[in-house]
């Protein structure tokens, strides 16, 4: 055989072997049941219209359709009728808290209000000049000789009509419930968490009925949506940055089971508010009635170890405004804490009179008017001035005691409200634990919980005020530059801080206290109060709406078929935070 033919031989025997391995690979292959080119499912559509975005609060519920302009706002209260005759009448406290009779007391108070007058007088006019003491006894002289003129013989403001005994009554039916009719009041949420207590409707049960009556009563009322329809919408429901898991299970179960949604997202307050000022990343302080919430928030995400929430809102600065217009001599003597309405009055005072305006100075006279129920419609003069008129030394000289029955603890948030509304130093009596809360929870491992504590302990035994939880919280970012963006963005949402100046009276505090090695490194400190010229009240709940509208979202929907068969574990799985 020549050496051409081996070769060619050579060359066959490769070829044949060639097939052979193709053909042990193709044997090892599992052949394809389907087709290989599979077309994807099209990506379900949300119509935006048919998502409810729902923001509870402790004072008021927002709630309304994700392409509402403005959602509708409802006190959050419901008015239950007594079963039985025999019933006794309850009513949920609003301004008073537990706390406010401790020994420690008196002695806390004094201290903030210090604080308070310390703040104010430390800072000068715009134009340099300090401010020019005044008397005291002047504003109190002049308030107790006030006697109010009769406006109009009859308000026109009626009690809610409740002959034909309705079950229930809500929102601002409620609040005008005549306190003789057999009706028990229960706020559903305080403190941002649900308001389950020892007394009548406080287990968790009747907070939850509570809720879904409200709730609906508002879908069907106001949204003008059939609850038969709700398997036809989705919801957004806004939670607070440090949440009890077993109550928001609760309500998602309540939502989604009870209700009838037909699938919901579940999502932090902190990063709503940042969607909805259009803001990337900010530090977002959330003033709410009850609470106070401070999160750093970086492209869409809560930085956990950032997360703050502060025991005192805007009802604690109402309780410490009411407390020092009683020092003053406040001409409508008839004023009373437990009086529902008169609760009202004292939020819109406080909301008219309050501000944080350093050029305002001295004694200002104001007017006010009652229009209650069944009664006259009164004109009053008030003469009141800034909280140095106030100084406790001057009020023992003079023997003027506390107002009788009245126990409040000082917030220095509302520590100078008699004319200011300063949130710059906090304090209200409580205990580190009480009015501190960190992110913990517990499921948290061990050595989690530990380092949260030990960040906590340098604070142990204080209240932290605004401003210094602000610091705290920045403190807690994790890189120099996520620190940088959040001093340039400091964003205030909520109710509670709604005072005239009050962005530049904070603006200045952080300035002044940040650590000097920031002040290089940060171009601009900003403190944002009204983002794209919003009221702050809305903004969280406008982010929820943006929310609903986003790409990103749709792999965040709980659908109720898999809430049923899987329970909590699609919140571990659905949540765009840990759970």
């Amino acid at each position: 055989m020549t050496q051409a033919e081996r070769e060619q031989e050579t060359e066959k025997e490769k070829e044949k072997e060639r097939e052979k391995e193709k053909e042990k690979e193709q044997r090892g292959v599992k052949r394809p049941i389907a087709p290989p080119a599979i077309p994807e499912p099209l990506q379900e559509q949300i119509q935006t219209n048919f998502v409810v975005v729902l923001h509870p609060g402790s004072q008021t519920l927002r709630i309304g359709r994700a392409t509402d302009t403005l959602p509708v706002t409802v006190p959050h209260v419901i008015a239950r009728r007594h079963k039985l005759p025999s019933q006794s009448r309850y009513e949920d406290s609003r301004l008073l808290r537990e706390g406010l009779n401790r020994p420690e007391s008196a002695e806390q108070r004094q201290n903030g209000l210090k604080m308070v007058d310390q703040a104010i007088w430390s800072k000068k006019m715009s134009n340099g000049a300090r401010r020019t003491p005044v008397s005291a006894e002047q504003a109190r002289v002049y308030n107790r000789q006030i006697r109010p003129a009769v406006l109009d013989s009859n308000s026109r403001l009626k009690w809610t009509n409740t002959a034909h005994q309705p079950e229930y009554l809500v929102g601002d039916e409620a609040l005008y419930v005549n306190p003789t009719d057999c009706y028990s009041i229960h706020w559903p949420i305080c403190w941002g968490q649900l308001n389950v207590h020892s007394g009548p409707g406080g287990s968790l049960t009747a907070v939850l009925a509570d809720l879904e009556t409200i709730w609906s009563h508002a879908i069907q009322k106001l949204l003008e949506i059939p609850l038969k329809d709700l398997k036809y919408y989705r919801c957004i429901l806004l939670i607070p940055d440090i949440y009890n898991r077993q109550h928001v299970k609760e309500v998602v179960n309540m939502l989604l089971v009870k209700m009838g949604f037909s699938a919901i997202v579940v999502h932090q307050e902190s990063v709503c508010a940042a969607f909805g000022s259009g803001l990337s990343s900010a530090c977002v302080i959330d003033v709410g009635d009850q609470k106070t919430s401070v999160c750093c928030v970086e492209d869409g995400v809560s930085h956990r170890n950032s997360r703050l929430c502060l025991a005192y809102g805007g009802s604690d600065v109402t309780l410490c405004f009411f407390w020092l217009m009683q020092r003053a001599g406040f001409p409508y003597r008839d004023c009373q804490l437990t009086n529902r309405v008169d609760c009202i009055l004292l939020q819109q005072l406080k909301e008219t009179f309050c501000h944080l305006d350093q050029d305002i100075c001295g004694l200002q006279d104001h007017e006010f008017r009652t229009r209650f129920p069944e009664s006259p419609v009164l004109l009053y003069q008030l003469r009141i001035g800034d909280e140095k008129l106030q100084s406790s030394k001057a009020m023992e000289r003079k023997g003027f005691s506390k107002p009788p029955g009245f126990e409040g603890e000082s917030s220095s948030q509302g520590g100078d409200q008699m004319e200011r509304g300063n949130h710059g130093q906090e304090d209200l009596g409580h205990s580190q634990s009480d009015c501190l809360v960190g992110g913990t929870d517990p499921e948290e491992t061990p050595s989690v919980l530990l380092s949260r504590k030990s960040a906590m302990t340098q604070f142990e035994g204080k209240a932290l005020g605004l401003d210094k939880a602000i610091l705290h919280s920045i403190d807690c970012c994790a890189s120099d530059e996520t620190k940088r963006k959040m001093y340039s963005s400091i964003l205030v949402v909520g109710g509670g801080l709604l005072f005239h100046g009050a962005q530049e009276f904070l603006q200045h505090r952080i300035l002044n206290k940040m650590p000097p090695s920031f002040r290089r490194l940060v171009e601009n400190v900003e403190v944002i109060t009204r983002p794209k010229d919003m009221d702050p009240r809305l903004t969280a709940w406008k982010g929820g709406a943006v929310l609903a509208c986003l790409d990103t979202t749709q792999e965040l929907w709980i659908h109720q078929r898999e809430w049923i068969r899987f329970g909590a574990r699609m919140l571990r799985e659905r949540t765009a935070f840990v759970w």
